[in-house]
């Protein structure tokens, strides 16, 4: 079978033949994540919602695992801010560079810097791992809404995760 026909026999429900296993972390509960962490799964990631606060965590369905510290991260797992505001941000982006995620983000307006860099450079991250933070994060669709940022912030991880630029030239 050619790389093509096993996309469309999966996408006539055939089991994919060699599956990557991944993993997205959603950090902090948000709206946003609520949408990111329901969409991914159905995409066939691992879902895991990383809320320092466990009473913030309440606006997220259980399909997903909530966990009050940093899980252990692999090169199987995307990481995902999706509060830029939270006093927690920059800790919880040094742990997860400490580890050895695949992809980690945080989402934010590009016109405006992210509060990341100086979260980061104050607890004493090396320039290069901050550079490894991806944001804006997603792809440029005109998102407002947290279901379409999820949406489109789940189509740039699948575009990277498969090598694509994103958008509609081939």
């Amino acid at each position: 079978m050619t790389a093509e026909s096993d996309a469309c026999a999966v996408a006539h429900g055939a089991p994919e033949a060699n599956p990557d296993a991944r993993t997205l972390v959603a950090v902090f509960a948000s709206p946003v994540a609520r949408y990111l962490l329901s969409y991914a799964a159905d995409l066939g990631y691992h879902t895991v919602l990383f809320e320092p606060d466990a009473a913030r965590a309440t606006d997220v369905e259980s399909a997903c695992y909530i966990r009050t510290a940093m899980p252990a991260l692999d090169k199987t797992a995307d990481v995902v801010v999706t509060d830029h505001h939270r006093a927690e941000l920059g800790p919880v982006l040094r742990d997860a560079l400490a580890q050895d995620a695949r992809w980690v983000g945080v989402l934010g307006n590009p016109r405006h810097k992210g509060p990341h860099v100086s979260a980061l450079t104050a607890l004493g991250v090396p320039a290069p791992d901050i550079a490894r933070v991806h944001r804006p994060v997603g792809l440029n669709i005109g998102s407002r809404k947290p279901a379409e940022i999820a949406i489109a912030v789940l189509a740039g991880l699948l575009a990277d995760r498969n090598d694509k630029p994103g958008g509609f030239e081939f």
